[in-house]
């Protein structure tokens, strides 16, 4: 990798994922995200389990933003699941409606706001 993750800090495989995602916001691909979803997702990340150990990270699709902490105010929809599953949910590995169904994922918030997130929003990057 040939720049540093912003979120070096971080234990979590999803925060190399979140850090592409600055950069994919940035570009002319996050104007569009901003047309289209337009809104703030706050992400719970477990390392194994769900609820423990978690970061916490805000991809705030009305600012283009990626930020590590919890939102100022109420995000959209807030997401907890574990490293594992967040990473399959990003790179389209695990449909993020099967992973509520499964227990793998869980949305607090407007149900409408979590519909609009899918793996379209994130980077697809050449090689994890």
């Amino acid at each position: 990798m040939a720049e540093e993750s912003p979120f070096s800090d971080s234990k979590l495989n999803a925060a190399v994922i979140l850090g592409l995602m600055r950069q994919h916001l940035a570009s002319d691909s996050g104007q569009e995200l901003q047309k289209k979803v337009g809104l703030v997702y706050q992400m719970n990340i477990a390392p194994e389990k769900l609820g423990k150990d978690e970061e916490i990270f805000v991809v705030d699709l009305k600012k283009l933003t990626v930020t590590k902490g919890p939102y100022e105010g109420k995000p959209d929809a807030t997401f907890s699941f574990v490293d594992s599953d967040f990473i399959a949910i990003s790179t389209g590995k695990l449909n993020p409606q099967m992973a509520f169904i499964r227990g793998k994922m869980k949305v607090k918030g407007s149900m409408a706001a979590a519909q609009k997130f899918t793996p379209d929003i994130f980077p697809k990057p050449a090689k994890l």
